[in-house]
């Protein structure tokens, strides 16, 4: 039953997707539709979005979440960004990967060693971070990267393919197998679904809990370097929306806040819906203040569409129940 209902739901956000696209066909289909237009949506702007919603959903699929994901990026981006720019790409990748895991690590850490609600914690390393940021930048931005490191968005290591959306995938194939299939992975929806139980069970909860917001604090910061090489520039406003738009993704795709249940297909439909309601809403020139109030509503929509389907599978597992009784 539970997988019947996980099918739907992905099925039904990637019908919402379509529907999406089909209206903005119908309304301007010589901008929406152009060849340019598509790839730049889908294979260039959607990939960053997505990136960084993996690691919000894992977070609430086991039960938490993580406010600080947009300014680990940055401090990320920012700290590593030097390294790049002179052509040291180890050592910046290190870099980047350092700031991005201890930050995770400092989350993880005072969720589930000192025991500090999830949203309080992140939201307060959010502003370590995003605040260390500004203060390392003071006002200065770096740019003029050199080609080779912007190739890693821009370049093509399979021909149509832009390597900002190969990556994309590959982290999607490495995540997928992770949760699907092995039981560290399966630990995020056990604790998730129940701490308690899982802890009383032998699992090591703590540690997993701790581990996944490495996990997000890491895809952050790769997310962070792959916009150094978009934008061949580095300072704290790439931040942009991307904290609540993860977070949007992770809801419209169908990952509910009670944890234990989605997967990272669901973000992956979620981050296009929203990346298409921002390029529909630009082609069809309506003010940029308008965005937000357009993907809050699809948010709630979604919520109501989620409480009407868990109702719906608890009527029919308990009218199954009925008849199997009854034989």
């Amino acid at each position: 039953m539970q997988n019947k209902k996980q099918i739907i739901n992905l099925a039904s956000r990637f019908l919402i997707l379509l529907i999406l696209c089909v209206v903005m066909s119908f309304l301007r289909p010589d901008a929406f539709l152009t060849a340019n237009n598509l790839r730049q949506v889908l294979l260039e702007q959607a990939p960053f979005t997505i990136l960084i919603s993996f690691g919000m959903s894992l977070c609430i699929i086991s039960h938490g979440i993580d406010i600080s994901l947009s300014s680990t990026m940055v401090l990320s981006a920012y700290l590593s960004a030097n390294a790049f720019l002179n052509g040291k790409y180890f050592l910046g990748a290190l870099i980047a990967i350092a700031v991005g895991g201890g930050f995770g690590a400092l989350n993880g850490i005072l969720i589930s060693k000192i025991k500090v609600p999830a949203f309080i914690a992140t939201y307060s390393v959010d502003f370590i971070a995003l605040g260390l940021a500004y203060v390392i930048c003071d006002g200065k931005y770096i740019y003029g990267f050199p080609d080779s490191f912007r190739a890693l968005v821009t370049g093509e290591l399979i021909p149509g393919l832009p390597n900002i959306a190969l990556v994309t995938i590959v982290v999607f194939v490495i995540l997928y197998v992770l949760t699907r299939f092995t039981n560290y992975g399966r630990g995020f929806y056990s604790i998730g679904h129940n701490a308690t139980a899982t802890k009383l069970s032998g699992i090591k909860a703590d540690g997993i809990v701790c581990s996944v917001y490495i996990i997000g604090g890491l895809l952050a910061a790769l997310t962070g370097v792959l916009y150094l090489a978009r934008l061949n520039s580095a300072d704290p406003s790439i931040r942009g929306t991307l904290t609540m738009d993860s977070l949007a993704a992770s809801l419209i795709g169908g990952i509910p806040f009670s944890g234990g249940t989605g997967t990272l297909a669901n973000t992956i439909a979620g981050a296009f819906i929203i990346v298409v309601i921002r390029n529909g809403m630009n082609i069809l020139n309506v003010p940029t203040t308008w965005n937000q109030v357009v993907v809050g509503v699809v948010i709630v929509f979604s919520l109501f569409y989620e409480a009407f389907m868990d109702k719906m599978f608890v009527r029919l597992a308990a009218k199954n129940k009925t008849k199997e009784q009854a034989a």
